[in-house]
C-alpha cells in the first residue's frame, strides 16, 4: 500500500490528533520534572552550604564521655557530671547480643547504610504526615545519633535543618573513616543511663553490679533501650514503663530475626526489678562529686533544664558560684569551728546569697547533713511562712513609695482586730505601746503597726510592689501576709538586694554561660528594673540598721562589728490546735535576711516536720539564723569595701527627739491612718476613701513630737506574736495555695485563729489569708 493512499493519510491524522490531546500532560509532566530537578539542585546546594559550615569531628570527640562540666565564677571546674561514672569497653569485649539489641532498636539497617539512611528517612517522614509509627523507626541513624551526642547540643532551640544537614554530613564523614564496630563501640560507650551514668558497660555495673559478659537477655533489652529516654525508663522509679520499653527491644530483635518469638517470651516474663543492685558500690553519681555544692548544683541543674538543655550534652556551664563563699556556708550548717549550736542533727537551714548588684546567686545551702541532690533544697522551697521579714517588702516598703511615709510616721500599737472577724493581731509582748514611730516598729518588729500599714497601703498597692520585687502568686493577698509571706530565701535575698542597691531588682540566677560541644556560646545576665524609688530603699535600709544596731533591735545577733549592714528577722509560731503540745514561746521557723552593699543573705532554720515530736525551735534557737548569717557575712566581707548608704538627693534628713529621720522631699508631716480625719501635731491631715486621696498640708511649726502624732485605730484580724522580740502574726499569714498539709499532718492544720496553714517543706509559694499560724520577727 503506498503512503498517498486514503487510510494512510486517516492514519496520520488520527497520530497528530493524538500527539495535540497528550501534549498539555507532557507539558506539566515536563514542568514538574524541571521544577523538582530545581528543588534538588537547590536542596544540594544548601545542604553543600552548611555541610562547609559543620564542626570538626575527631576521635577523641567520639570516645570521650558526654559528661556536662560546670565551672564556678573563677573559671575552675567543679563537677563533671558522668565522667568519673564511666567504664570504657573496647568492642571486642561487648556482647554480641548487646550489639544486636542495640542495632534491633535503634538502627536495623545499620550494617547497610553509610551514615545516612534514605529509606530510614522516607520511612520516618511517612510516619510523622500520617501519625502512625508502622513499626518504623526515626529518621536519625546510629551514626547520626553518634554525631549529635559528640559535637552537638540537645537543646530543642538546636534542632534545625542546619543542624539536621551538618549532623548528615559529619555521619558521611564518620562511617568513611571507622569501622560499623568502631562506631558501635564509640556509641556503647557514649550514651547517658540515667543516674549519673554514662555508657552501657557502667550502667551493667550500677544497674546489676556486673559486667557486660555476665548479663542475661532480658537484661541486655533493658539497657539497650534506656539511651532515648534514661529517666522514663529508669527501673526503679518507673517499671512500668521500662518493661514496655524492654519488651519492645526483644520484639525489634525477633523482628531482625536475632532471637526466636520463643527466647523473647521467656525474657519477657522476667521481672524487670529482677537482680536489680540496691548498693551501686561502683558508680558515683553526681552530688558525689562534691558535697561543697550539692545544693547550688542541683539548683543549676534546673536551670539549665529550664533553658532547653539537657545535662547528657556534653556541655560547659559556667555558674555564678563563689567557691569560698559556698564552702564557708556550707561548714558552718554542718561543722562545729563556728561554735553554733544545732539542737539535733534533724535540725535544719535553707540559705541563699546574692549579689545585690547584678542578681547572681554566689552560694546556696539547701539543708545541714543531708544529700540535696535526693531530695528537697530548703533554700528554693516556698512551704514555709517568711514571719516578719515581709514587713518591709510588703508593709513599710510600699507605704514609703506610695504615701510618702517619713520614717518618724505615727503608727498605733493598740488593740486590733481584724475586720468582720473575732481575730485580734498581738505583738510578741502581749503589750501595746500606744502611739510609737514607724522606725520604732520594724526596729522591735511590732504586729500591729505593720498590719495596719499594710490596711493604709491597701493590699493592691502592696501586692504591686512585691511583684516589682519578683514575687508572684497563685492567690490574692491578704492582710495577714503583711507579717508572713510563703517564699524562699533565694526570693528574699533577692527582695533585699533591691534595698542595697537603691531601688533595682535583678531576678536571682546561678548560670551566666553555657558553651555547647560546637563550640556555640550562649551568655546570660539580668537587666535590672526599677522597683522602688531610691527614697524608699534609702529610708528602709536606714530603719533596717536599728534591727541590728538598737539595744531593743530584734537583730542584734547577727550585728557584725564594724559592719554596715541592714536586716531584719521572722519567727512564726504554732497554730492554736497544736500550740498546747509544744512548750510555750516554742516556734515552727526562724529567718533572718541581712544586707550589705556587697551581698544579700537570707536564711531560713527549722524542720522538715514541725509537727513531729521535738521539732520545735526554742526562743534561745530562733537566734541560730543570725548567728549563721553573721558567720558567714563576716566572713565573706573580710577585704571588701565596707561602704556606707549615701542619702539621695530627695531624701530630707531632720532632727526628732535626738534621732535623725527621714522624709522625702516635699513631704515633711506625717500621714494619717486614711480611716478618718485627724490631726497630727503640728501637721493638718486630710484622709479621704483612700490612700490616693491622703493630702499632706505644709506643718504650723517645724518641731513636732514624733511620740505625739497619731494614727486612728482600724479594724483588721488578731494575732500573737511569740515573745522574743520578733514581731509576728499568728495568722502566719500567706497564701491558701500553699496549703498543701505538712507530711506528719496529712492535711491543713488550723492554727489559734483556727485558720488553715501549709506547713509542707516543698510546697509552691501562694497567698491568701487562710494559713493562719504565728509569726513574729
Amino acid at each position: 500500500m503506498s503512503q498517498n493512499s486514503p487510510k494512510s493519510r486517516a492514519e496520520i491524522r488520527r497520530g497528530r490528533q493524538f500527539t495535540k490531546k497528550k501534549g498539555p500532560f507532557r507539558r506539566i509532566i515536563k514542568y514538574l520534572l524541571i521544577l523538582f530537578g530545581l528543588i534538588i539542585l537547590f536542596g544540594a546546594g544548601l545542604f553543600t552550604f552548611y555541610a562547609a559550615s559543620a564542626p570538626q569531628i575527631t576521635r577523641s570527640a567520639l570516645s570521650s564521655d558526654n559528661s556536662t562540666k560546670f565551672y564556678d565564677a573563677n573559671g575552675q571546674v567543679i563537677s563533671r557530671l558522668g565522667s568519673q561514672n564511666r567504664d570504657y569497653v573496647k568492642a571486642k569485649n561487648i556482647p554480641r547480643t548487646l550489639k544486636q539489641a542495640v542495632v534491633s532498636i535503634e538502627d536495623r539497617r545499620f550494617y547497610k547504610h553509610h551514615g545516612v539512611d534514605p529509606i530510614r528517612i522516607i520511612g520516618a517522614t511517612i510516619s510523622n504526615i500520617t501519625g502512625s509509627s508502622l513499626g518504623l523507626q526515626g529518621g536519625s541513624t546510629l551514626t547520626q545519633q553518634l554525631v549529635k551526642l559528640s559535637v552537638f547540643s540537645t537543646a530543642a532551640s538546636d534542632r534545625t535543618l542546619k543542624r539536621k544537614a551538618q549532623e548528615a554530613w559529619l555521619a558521611l564523614k564518620v562511617e568513611r573513616h571507622y569501622s560499623k564496630s568502631q562506631i558501635l563501640e564509640f556509641y556503647i560507650n557514649k550514651v547517658y543511663m540515667g543516674n549519673g551514668v554514662y555508657g552501657m558497660q557502667t550502667a551493667s555495673e550500677f544497674y546489676y553490679n556486673k559486667t557486660l559478659k555476665h548479663l542475661t537477655l532480658p537484661e541486655f533489652a533493658l539497657l539497650a533501650g534506656m539511651p532515648q529516654s534514661p529517666t522514663l525508663y529508669n527501673p526503679y522509679k518507673y517499671p512500668k514503663y521500662a518493661t514496655e520499653r524492654r519488651d519492645e527491644v526483644l520484639n525489634a530483635m525477633v523482628k531482625n530475626k536475632v532471637i526466636t518469638q520463643q527466647q523473647a517470651q521467656n525474657a519477657k516474663s522476667i521481672s524487670v526489678k529482677r537482680h536489680l543492685s540496691y548498693t551501686h558500690s561502683k558508680a558515683q553519681t553526681a552530688q558525689r562529686t562534691s558535697k561543697y555544692i550539692d545544693s547550688y548544683l542541683k539548683q543549676s541543674l534546673e536551670e539549665l533544664h529550664n533553658k532547653g538543655y539537657k545535662q547528657n550534652s556534653g556541655l560547659k556551664v559556667y555558674t555564678n558560684l563563689d567557691l569560698s563563699a559556698q564552702k564557708k556556708l556550707y561548714n558552718v550548717a554542718n561543722g562545729t569551728s563556728s561554735g553554733i549550736v544545732y539542737p539535733s542533727n534533724r535540725f535544719q537551714i535553707g540559705a541563699t546569697l546574692v549579689n545585690p548588684n547584678n542578681g547572681k546567686v554566689l552560694a546556696m545551702q539547701g539543708g545541714r547533713k543531708i544529700k540535696v541532690a535526693f531530695g528537697l533544697n530548703r533554700a528554693v522551697q516556698t512551704g514555709r511562712s517568711s514571719g516578719s521579714t515581709a514587713k518591709p517588702i510588703m508593709d513599710y516598703g510600699p507605704a514609703i513609695q506610695y504615701l510618702k511615709y517619713p520614717t518618724y510616721q505615727p503608727v498605733k500599737d493598740t488593740p486590733y482586730t481584724y475586720a468582720g472577724s473575732d481575730k485580734s493581731v498581738m505583738d510578741f509582748d502581749n503589750k501595746y505601746q500606744g502611739t510609737i514611730t514607724m522606725r520604732k516598729a520594724l526596729v522591735e518588729s511590732r504586729n500591729i503597726p505593720a498590719i495596719r500599714t499594710l490596711e493604709n497601703v491597701g493590699v493592691p498597692d502592696a501586692t504591686k510592689f512585691l511583684k516589682n520585687l519578683g514575687m508572684s502568686f497563685s492567690k490574692p493577698l491578704e492582710l495577714q501576709n503583711g507579717i508572713g509571706l510563703y517564699i524562699s530565701s533565694e526570693q528574699l535575698a533577692a527582695s533585699y538586694a533591691a534595698f542595697s542597691n537603691g531601688g533595682t531588682y535583678y531576678k536571682p540566677y546561678l548560670i551566666r554561660k553555657v558553651v555547647q560541644p560546637n563550640g556555640v556560646s550562649h551568655a546570660y545576665h539580668q537587666k535590672g528594673k526599677r522597683a522602688m524609688s531610691p527614697a524608699t530603699a534609702f529610708m528602709i535600709t536606714n530603719m533596717l540598721k536599728g534591727v541590728m544596731a538598737d539595744a531593743n533591735g530584734s537583730g542584734t545577733a547577727a550585728k557584725v562589728s564594724g559592719l554596715f549592714e541592714a536586716g531584719k528577722t521572722g519567727t512564726t509560731q504554732y497554730p492554736d490546735d497544736y500550740i498546747n503540745q509544744v512548750p510555750a514561746d516554742s516556734s515552727m521557723d526562724s529567718w533572718f535576711s541581712g544586707f550589705t552593699k556587697n551581698y544579700s543573705l537570707a536564711i531560713w532554720t527549722g524542720y522538715d516536720h514541725q509537727f513531729k515530736a521535738n521539732s520545735y525551735i526554742t526562743p534561745t534557737q530562733t537566734t541560730i539564723a543570725q548567728q549563721i548569717y553573721k558567720s558567714v557575712m563576716g566572713y565573706i566581707s573580710t577585704n571588701k569595701p565596707n561602704v556606707d548608704w549615701t542619702k539621695p538627693d530627695d531624701v530630707v534628713a531632720t532632727d526628732r527627739g535626738g534621732q535623725t529621720e527621714y522624709y522625702v522631699a516635699g513631704y515633711p508631716g506625717t500621714v494619717a491612718d486614711n480611716s478618718s480625719n485627724q490631726t497630727d501635731s503640728g501637721y493638718t491631715v486630710d484622709s479621704g476613701s483612700s490612700s490616693d486621696n491622703t493630702t499632706i498640708t505644709q506643718p504650723r511649726s517645724n518641731e513636732s513630737s514624733d511620740r505625739s502624732d497619731r494614727t486612728t485605730e482600724s479594724s483588721q484580724t488578731p494575732t500573737t506574736q511569740e515573745p522574743n522580740g520578733d514581731g509576728g502574726d499568728s495568722s502566719d499569714a500567706s497564701s491558701s495555695s500553699a496549703s498543701s498539709s505538712s507530711p506528719d499532718t496529712g492535711g491543713n492544720t488550723t492554727n489559734n485563729n483556727g485558720d488553715s496553714t501549709n506547713n509542707s517543706p516543698d510546697s509552691n509559694a501562694g497567698s491568701g489569708s487562710n494559713n493562719d499560724t504565728t509569726t513574729t520577727p
